[in-house]
């Protein structure tokens, strides 16, 4: 998947403008597959996915790493600041990235992010020499305090994870973009079908990861493979240019001297 200008993260630019992750899927067969049919070049992972046992936390990462990706560790299942900072020292240690996608969990009901602690919580990192890419909900000013910190990428959300409802509040969406043209924006979770992310390019957001979208489909390769498609065919729309709406209808073909709109008179 190409586009005429590149995805950028904290400077690293990408071709591809799909992220996916790591968990979830029915066999570490499948993962690779649909990762590699998904044309991506970031894959998430988390340390509080890995099983301890049996070697399982060596033997996936050994799999991940031979995919040669860009990796996007998360603090997934973090309730407070001080367990997502020590989560991402860890990951940054084992996964040798400053990359960290930091999720803090403010309600264990629908896993909305804790938009306090998010603040926070980057601030730290921040500081400590991460890239940091917030996991938040799509409020402007949450936004722009993260921005103000010194974040280059933010995260929304489309809808709760795992919910695939697609972009509950575009226009939420719509005025981040247009208030900070500048910064990657990346909408991460509640994405359900290929043409939900068409619908989040097409707007002009600049990625979409996903997850569940892919490894809970039937066939996961052929829907990672529908997925890079219709953010190609979002992006390409966007910067195409789409049609302004109309409140009447305009006739798409010319009706002057065409000889079939001639009246007719009856009587």
């Amino acid at each position: 998947m190409s586009a005429a200008k590149p995805l950028n993260i904290y400077g690293t630019e990408l071709n591809s403008r799909l992220l996916v992750g790591s968990a979830l899927y029915p066999s570490p067969q499948v993962m690779q597959d649909s990762i590699k049919a998904s044309g991506a070049q970031i894959v998430t992972l988390s340390l509080s996915r890995q099983n301890p046992q049996a070697n399982g936390g060596a033997s996936f990462w050994e799999m991940i790493q031979s995919l040669g990706l860009h990796l996007l560790p998360n603090t997934a299942g973090c309730h407070s600041s001080k367990e997502a900072v020590n989560m991402a020292k860890m990951s940054r240690e084992l996964f040798q990235t400053d990359w960290v996608k930091l999720e803090l969990v403010g309600d264990d009901y629908n896993l909305q992010p804790d938009p306090i602690e998010l603040v926070k919580t980057t601030e730290i990192l921040l500081n400590d020499g991460f890239k940091v890419l917030p996991y938040c909900t799509d409020d402007l000013v949450i936004a722009r305090h993260l921005i103000e910190l010194g974040c280059k990428v933010i995260m929304p959300w489309g809808s709760p994870i795992g919910t695939g409802k697609g972009l509950l509040n575009p226009y939420a969406l719509q005025a981040i973009r247009d208030r900070f043209p500048e910064v990657t924006l990346i909408v991460d979770s509640g994405i359900g079908k290929p043409s939900h992310a068409i619908q989040a390019l097409e707007m002009g957001v600049d990625a979409i990861l996903l997850n569940t979208a892919i490894a809970h489909a039937h066939q996961p390769v052929k829907m990672a493979q529908a997925f890079a498609k219709a953010i190609e065919a979002g992006r390409l729309a966007y910067e195409a240019g789409p049609m302004s709406e109309r409140s009447t209808a305009s006739p798409s073909t010319p009706t002057l001297d065409q000889p079939f709109w001639h009246q007719v008179n009856v009587g």
